[in-house]
């Protein structure tokens, strides 16, 4: 199998997976994989296509400017410079892009932070840290509607082979070695923000005894 069919079957099982898990609302979303670091290329997700099918047209070919390789009709993911950005910058092999309710809800609650950390909870493991009470935290950005000024902001933290950014009301891009890891990444961080809602839910509702 040539390396272009198993990194797209790779990043079809990627998509399959988080499909299930209902993660791409409305066409939203986008995932990429890079088939060659010399020349750089990389499959990215094809624009306003229903992400829970399985087609022939998921994803297509782009260059080191985002651009298809081949004459086609498709249109690569309005973020691809999100992805382009990563792969210029680090040795990553693969980036997802989702937006989730809780990840948007997040962003809107600590946008004004600039950042969001997480501490002592298990599943920060998933990201090779295992000290006792280790932290993690996420930078949160501005959503800017000019895709190359958002791509300037997002790049400013992209800044090693694994990394994730939250575009506040807009969704979370993270990205990883290979698919595996950053599917386990990006799952690992949906953990954390349902984990912390969730947790805010519960002691919002209690309201505390009154002695008359």
């Amino acid at each position: 199998m040539s390396q272009f069919l198993k990194r797209w079957t790779e990043l079809s099982e990627v998509k399959e997976e988080l499909a299930g898990r209902d993660w791409f609302y409305g066409t939203s979303g986008n995932l990429s994989i890079k088939v060659s670091q010399n020349p750089l290329q990389f499959l990215v997700s094809s624009s306003g296509k229903d992400k829970r099918k399985i087609t022939p047209e998921d994803f297509l070919l782009v260059d080191a400017q985002g651009k298809a390789v081949e004459n086609t009709d498709l249109r690569p993911s309005a973020e691809t410079l999100l992805h382009l950005e990563v792969y210029r910058k680090t040795m990553a092999g693969c980036s997802l892009h989702v937006h989730t309710i809780d990840n948007n809800v997040i962003s809107e609650l600590y946008g004004d932070h600039g950042e969001i950390t997480f501490k002592g909870q298990e599943i920060i493991k998933a990201f090779g840290i295992w000290e006792e009470d280790a932290e993690v935290k996420i930078p949160i950005i501005r959503n800017h509607a000019d895709i190359p000024t958002l791509a300037d902001e997002f790049s400013h933290h992209v800044i090693a082979d694994a990394g994730a950014v939250l575009i506040k009301n807009h969704g979370i891009t993270v990205w990883g070695k290979t698919a595996f890891e950053a599917k386990k990444y990006l799952e690992a961080w949906e953990f954390l923000f349902s984990y912390h809602l969730k947790l805010l839910s519960v002691k919002n509702s209690v309201q505390p005894k009154i002695s008359i």
